[in-house]
């Protein structure tokens, strides 16, 4: 399938820009924006005495966690407690707080703030991919000289790095969620359940852009080393 160079220099802006947004909205996930989070840990309990049961949640994002209160039901009676959210911070852990509010114990190393940090990779790969961007709109700026050959080689080879680095963070989520939930799944009995967040999908969708992206960027450099090649052999 062949591909013409001027499409290519369109349409790997626009890739980037679309993982760019994806990426930021995951760096400014919980507790910045709450409907965005890695996952959801939740507790529900129940008793045969007033018929009454309780349900409380915690969402975990990039740089701290909320918390959604508890939802109480006494004889059909509603009544729910208001939530918090910690302050944006690198590196957090499943602190005591947390492991009372879900009415678990022996859960304090859960999450470690070690593991957490390495989710300051997210900023990272979303000042690169801006970065990328930045550089690829150059591209499009092609003059009879071939002026986009070094822009497109210059962002290949920032698209690359922020390719595999994007990959490693999504690796990253995905085993840390993963690893969350295998041990609520083997240690909680029951008592808490995990449910994956959107963010994990988002990094996932903003990867497969940018490798596409990457694609745009090789005819670009091809494009542009047959443009000097063509104007060499003129010159000859």
């Amino acid at each position: 399938m062949h591909i013409r160079p001027s499409i290519a220099r369109c349409i790997t802006p626009a890739l980037l820009a679309f993982a760019f947004l994806l990426l930021l909205l995951v760096t400014l996930s919980v507790p910045i924006i709450k409907s965005i989070s890695l996952f959801t840990l939740a507790a529900r309990a129940s008793s045969g005495l007033l018929h009454s049961s309780a349900s409380e949640s915690v969402k975990f994002g990039a740089f701290g966690y909320c918390t959604s209160g508890a939802d109480v039901n006494i004889i059909g009676i509603d009544r729910k407690t208001a939530g918090h959210c910690t302050k944006p911070h690198l590196g957090y852990s499943f602190d005591s707080t947390i492991a009372e509010l879900l009415h678990v114990s022996n859960f304090e190393n859960l999450i470690s703030k070690g593991l957490t940090a390495v989710l300051a990779l997210h900023p990272l790969v979303t000042a690169l991919t801006f970065a990328t961007l930045l550089i690829s709109l150059f591209m499009l700026r092609r003059g009879s000289h071939g002026t986009s050959r070094l822009p497109a080689l210059v962002a290949l080879i920032a698209g690359l790095l922020t390719a595999v680095l994007t990959t490693i963070v999504l690796l990253i989520d995905v085993v840390l969620v993963a690893m969350v939930r295998k041990r609520v799944h083997n240690d909680t009995d029951g008592i808490l359940t995990l449910t994956w967040g959107s963010a994990a999908w988002l990094v996932l969708c903003a990867t497969i852009a940018i490798w596409i992206a990457n694609v745009g960027l090789c005819i670009g450099v091809r494009a542009g080393n047959r443009h000097r090649a063509g104007l060499d052999a003129e010159k000859a």
